[in-house]
């Protein structure tokens, strides 16, 4: 596997110049410099590089490996690489300083963790989800809980995990088995959760299970749930470590991909009860669960690119070294032919348009967070909420498509394992499964965030999309990228109004946005990537006109050409799809075929 470098150009470029910096302008980071952001973003990747990128495919080959006394082992150096980053101070970086972290915007911290994603999915996956507990805690958990439990999740010394899935419930959540049975100021948790990432490893002192369950009273439905916190080792007055609580990890799961990362099935109460400690309300489990899980499905979107990167990086390598056949009459790398060239600038493009997006969204999570202005938090959190599904969903189906170019860019070798190629596109391969499969981002978009409101959050993303197409249209350079991001976004207007319309009817809404909510997203994350493209050919080009002549600004042109022009088309094509209404599926006989 050829070596992994986190792209910091590319980074500075969207932090800098397409968002401005604009975080740093908000309330609470007004310590945070430019200069600091850059030395932030060149020792993560220093980090990912040199530290966790060459563990990246030893550790697919090597796996995971559950013990005879119920631990698991991890790939050789991953432990090693872990408490790296601890110590570096990497997990907190996007903590509030109030809970012992770092306070930097989100748009840093996202750029860090697609840097650490891109060395090694896998690993990255420990820290993803220990971030999503801290929030969920820090959000709902009791005073006493957050004392306990929040500095060391911060530190990065004890890890998080989210429990939600059992073997008959699937992504209905609604049928959770697991048992809390009250007894004094705690609860005893009976029951099995499966598919539960870095349930059980070495590399922390302790692991936190943030777990949904039903008191013995509880109703059926979602209204019966609650969330729970079950510490791997029950913690002791002090803060030190006392006993094992009755949480086994049963089995680890044979996976497609990212096999450095311990997937397993764990058993809670097998020996009298593993105690836990209620987080948030009595039977508002979900509604606490979702604050870890919308921090999580933007990482997911961010993971995703990151493999995206790597496979990119990948794939130009290869293309210049393998020499075959020939370019105007002498022999040449396959770089040099125009069908290679071709992939080659769809990874590309995509991958930068993925990322632009992506901490756009971050640097709207920013603004929700830390604006001074009530609205603009309020404006701000109703954009996140549009972006999230799109985020999560559009790069992470993009991330195994790119992956899988990636592929054939290598022609045989690229089916062969030991190039790495492989790896990549089986890794990204979970990314649109987990944390709410994408058909699943795709309903929440099209039905709830668009009836929500009517659609206006998605209407300001598309004016100011319209106000970019308008800009490249006045430039005398660029008018063919604003008369195609034009065109996007007409259509995905004239969509989002289908879905609306005929999401409205009485007996067929909820059909309509079954079938309409796939193309529908897939629409809106061509568009407002390209958008973000558009935007990106605007401070390019400025900065050529300034005398910038960089080899940087001239390849974001291209990316941004191709992906206006040649990308956009091909997800414009959804409006016809949609369009098309939804009788073929709606008559289709399943049992016929």
């Amino acid at each position: 596997m050829f070596p992994f470098t986190a792209p910091v150009r590319d980074f500075r470029f969207v932090l800098e110049e397409l968002l401005e910096h604009r975080s740093l302008d908000l309330p609470g980071f007004e310590e945070t410099s430019p200069d600091l952001v850059e030395a932030v973003l060149e020792e993560a990747a220093k980090l990912a590089g040199e530290v966790w990128a060459p563990l990246n495919a030893s550790g697919d080959r090597q796996g995971c490996v559950r013990r005879e006394d119920g631990g698991v082992s991890l790939p050789d150096g991953f432990a090693e690489a872990y408490q790296a980053y601890v110590e570096g101070g990497w997990n907190g970086i996007g903590v509030s300083q109030a809970l012992g972290g770092q306070g930097l915007p989100e748009v840093v911290a996202s750029s860090v963790q697609e840097m650490l994603h891109g060395a090694n999915m896998a690993l990255g996956l420990c820290p993803m989800l220990t971030a999503g507990a801290i929030e969920a805690l820090a959000h709902h958990g009791s005073d006493a809980l957050k004392e306990i439990y929040l500095p060391k999740l911060v530190e990065g010394s004890w890890t998080g995990t989210m429990n939600l899935t059992e073997p008959q419930a699937g992504s209905d959540l609604s049928k959770v088995r697991t048992r809390a049975v009250p007894e004094d100021d705690h609860y005893r948790l009976f029951g099995q959760k499966i598919f539960i990432t870095w349930g059980e490893h070495d590399a922390s002192e302790n692991i936190i299970h943030l777990v949904l369950a039903r008191k013995p009273d509880a109703p059926e439905g979602n209204k019966g749930i609650s969330l729970f916190l079950v510490p791997k080792f029950l913690v002791n007055e002090d803060g030190s470590l006392g006993e094992r609580n009755d949480v086994t990890c049963a089995s680890i799961e044979h996976k497609l991909g990212i096999h450095g990362s311990p997937t397993c099935t764990l058993s809670f109460g097998e020996n009298g009860g593993a105690i836990g400690y209620l987080v948030g309300e009595e039977g508002r489990g979900l509604n606490h669960m979702f604050t870890m899980m919308n921090e999580a499905r933007h990482k997911v979107g961010v993971q995703g690119i990151g493999v995206a990167e790597r496979a990119c990086q990948h794939a130009y390598a290869y293309a210049l070294d393998r020499v075959q056949g020939k370019a105007r009459g002498n022999e040449a790398t396959i770089s040099e032919h125009l069908d290679v060239r071709r992939m080659l600038l769809s990874m590309r493009a995509r991958t930068d348009a993925l990322r632009a997006l992506a901490l756009y969204c971050a640097a709207q999570l920013d603004m929700a967070r830390h604006a001074a202005d009530g609205a603009e938090r309020e404006a701000a959190q109703a954009r996140v909420e549009v972006l999230i599904p799109v985020v999560k969903a559009f790069s992470t189906d993009q991330a195994v498509d790119i992956a899988s170019l990636g592929v054939q860019v290598h022609g045989g070798m690229g089916f062969i394992e030991e190039t790495g190629a492989a790896q990549l596109l089986r890794d990204a391969r979970i990314a649109p499964i987990y944390e709410g499969t994408n058909g699943i981002q795709a309903l929440d978009l099209a039905g709830r965030k668009l009836s929500r409101d009517a659609g206006a959050a998605l209407v300001g993303l598309i004016d100011e999309v319209e106000a970019t197409a308008s800009e490249l249209r006045g430039h005398s350079e660029l008018t063919a990228l604003g008369e195609s991001l034009a065109a996007g976004a007409a259509d995905l207007k004239a969509a989002m109004a289908i879905v609306l319309e005929q999401g409205r009817d009485p007996e067929r809404g909820a059909d309509a946005i079954q079938a309409y909510a796939t193309p529908f997203l897939s629409l809106a994350g061509h568009v407002l990537c390209a958008w973000q493209m558009g935007r990106a050919a605007l401070k390019a080009s400025a900065a050529l006109a300034d005398g910038k002549v960089e080899p940087f600004y001239q390849a974001k042109l291209a990316a941004a050409d191709y992906a206006l022009r040649q990308w956009l088309p091909v997800g414009r094509a959804n409006r016809s799809v949609i369009e098309a209404g939804m009788a073929s599926l709606a008559d289709f006989d399943v049992s016929a075929i």
